[in-house]
């Protein structure tokens, strides 16, 4: 290959992490108008993931700044843009002002290679996903690799005693505020405080610098997300 030729680009998968604050003028909205509303985001969720993937979870309740959240995942960040627009462009997002959001894409770990991420299997999404940013110090990355290797595996070795937690982790340096996205998912919420009680004790979590906001994440059909809004 000539000097002067561009490599050729790497196959990216971006991951972004929508999330959204419904206006209590929703609540004023007629029945009919709302189930309108309904059928016409369930469409357009449905058509996107034809050309994406768009996961829909329920954060009523859960968060003060937060109803929902749109887990969208694509080979470009600019379908995400259209998707977005396209989400203000119905009745609903009329009401929503967005809370968060959060882009990383999916890289393999240098610390565990032969860990492929929940959301890159064909395994169906957990009725629960924790979903926040995540940030280690610069004193982290100044540390030999070996040293962090070991440090790592200890922090892994945790992780594995959890079979149930199935963990996301994506990569944001470059891209966003943070160095990583971190999405588990589970159906036993007590299982996945266990897991985070133990990891707070590994070498690892001394060089942790930012891991919130923490959200927990509802895993619900379209409809069934947006009629629980009232």
């Amino acid at each position: 290959m000539a000097a002067d030729t561009p490599a050729p680009e790497r196959q990216a998968t971006f991951l972004n992490f929508s999330f959204f604050k419904v206006d209590p003028k929703w609540r004023w909205l007629n029945e009919i108008g709302k189930d309108e509303a309904a059928k016409e985001f369930a469409s357009l969720v449905e058509v996107a993931n034809t050309k994406i993937k768009v996961r829909t979870y329920s954060t009523l309740g859960l968060r003060e700044d937060a109803d929902f959240m749109l887990w969208m995942i694509s080979d470009s960040i600019e379908k995400t843009q259209v998707m977005t627009s396209k989400i203000y462009s119905t009745v609903l997002g009329k009401y929503l002002t967005p809370s968060y959001v959060f882009l990383s894409t999916a890289r393999k770990s240098v610390y565990a290679a032969k860990v492929t991420p929940g959301f890159m299997t064909d395994e169906q999404p957990a009725k629960y996903c924790i979903v926040y940013p995540f940030v280690k110090s610069r004193e982290w990355y100044l540390l030999p690799f070996e040293e962090r290797k070991k440090m790592m595996e200890e922090h892994i070795a945790v992780g594995r005693k959890f079979p149930q937690v199935r963990l996301n982790t994506t990569y944001s340096f470059g891209l966003d505020d943070q160095d990583f996205m971190l999405a588990f998912e589970t159906v036993d919420l007590m299982a996945f405080q266990d897991l985070i009680m133990q990891l707070r004790e590994t070498r690892v979590s001394k060089y942790i610098v930012r891991d919130t906001p923490m959200i927990v994440c509802v895993y619900k059909g379209v409809e069934d997300m947006i009629k629980s809004l009232g």
